[in-house]
Order: C-alpha cells, then structure tokens, then sequence
C-alpha cells in the first residue's frame, strides 16, 4: 500500500479510537458492534445476552445499554476484566473452553445472543490463521448450541480463509438464516468478517429439564 494511501487509513482508525474515548468505550471494536446491530436489529430490550472472550469490554458497555435495566450482560474471559460493571452486567473470569452450566446458571439458564469477538493470535500464515479462528467460531458455536434459546441468535468474528465455508455451512444447519457481514469500522487490510446466525434451530429445553443436568 503507498504511504499516500495509508494516511486515511490512519485518520479513520484515529477517528474510531478517539471516539470510543470520548464516549467513555473500551475500544474502538465497539463501532463494529453498533453498525451490526444498527443494520440487524441484535438487541432489544430485557434480553439476556453472553459476550464469549468479553475483554477488554466494550461490547458488555454497548449491549448493557441496549438490553436496559430489566436485562443482562455477561462476560467471559480468560484475562481478568477491568471494568466498572452497570447494575445489568456480570463477569465471569474462566477459561471458556471450561465454562459449564452451573456456572453460567448463576446468573441465567437460557440466553438470547450469543456474541463472540474471539481471534486467534496469528502466525501470518492464513491456513493456520483460518484454521485457529475456525476453532474459536467452533467454540462459541457449541456454546449457543448448548445454552441458546431456541429461535436465539448468534454472532462470532471469523478470519476470511479455507475454513470460512465450513463455517458457514455449520451455521447454516443450525440457524434458520446466516447473514455474512463486515463493517465499515473494521481496517481495510483485517481479513475478519462477522457471521451472524438467525434463528436457532431444535427444540427448547424446558427449565426443569436444565436445572437437572446441574
């Protein structure tokens, strides 16, 4: 890219970054969540949301303002959260590859979106990064499989590449309708996409029937 073109490039990622400043967000990233959900409809109010690899919380600050007092917000990282949390909103600091049922049952048994954020650390070589994005998306796919209401909605953050179909086609077994969707926000030269799954497929699970398997 020639240095003429990178200029803009720059101004509009410092646009973003001092914008989230000022309006008191975590990160830039939180642009990206407001166009989606400009453009899908994603919350609404009292919903019951979980943001899988929440750090560093700007997406817990945009969807706690946006499911209001009556609804909920809960974050998972790995990396300790520091974050002044509204009345609304949880942090769970696990692993998420060890998050299980009691857990999240403190604070919901079911949920209506699933967000995901997750990337891989990347190695520059796009199988491999594909690869390693393809098994985060995998991760968070299991999890609304698990804890989603039926009819519930999905969104992870994928790395365009060999496994991006399979992706899909997982996503198009499980959800009623997939949108494949990328951002202004989002840098020109990032390979990452936003995969939204509408309508999650199967029967719901009664609360009895949950509450059991703890």
């Amino acid at each position: 890219m020639a240095g003429g073109e990178r200029e803009p490039l720059r101004k509009l990622q410092d646009h973003y970054f001092k914008q989230a400043k000022a309006e008191g967000y975590r990160a830039r990233s939180v642009f990206k969540l407001e166009e989606l959900d400009q453009k899908n409809h994603l919350f609404h109010r009292g919903m019951k949301v979980l943001d899988l690899g929440c750090y560093p919380g700007s997406w817990m600050q945009f969807a706690g303002k946006k499911v209001g007092a009556q609804g909920l917000v809960v974050g998972v990282d790995i990396q300790e959260l520091n974050l002044s949390l509204a009345a609304n909103m949880a942090f769970i600091h696990q692993d998420i590859f060890k998050l299980d049922l009691a857990t999240l049952a403190q604070y919901a048994l079911r949920w209506d979106l699933v967000l995901s954020d997750m990337a891989p650390s990347t190695t520059g070589n796009r199988v491999a990064d594909s690869e390693r994005s393809f098994a985060l998306c995998s991760l968070a796919l299991d999890t609304a499989q698990l804890y989603l209401k039926k009819n519930g909605r999905c969104l992870v953050k994928s790395l365009q590449g060999v496994a991006q179909e399979r992706l899909l086609k997982r996503m198009r077994e499980e959800y009623t309708k997939v949108k494949n969707l990328r951002p202004q926000s989002t840098r020109k030269e990032s390979k990452e996409v936003f995969v939204l799954g509408i309508g999650k497929k199967g029967e719901e699970q009664h609360d009895n029937d949950i509450i059991g398997t703890l």
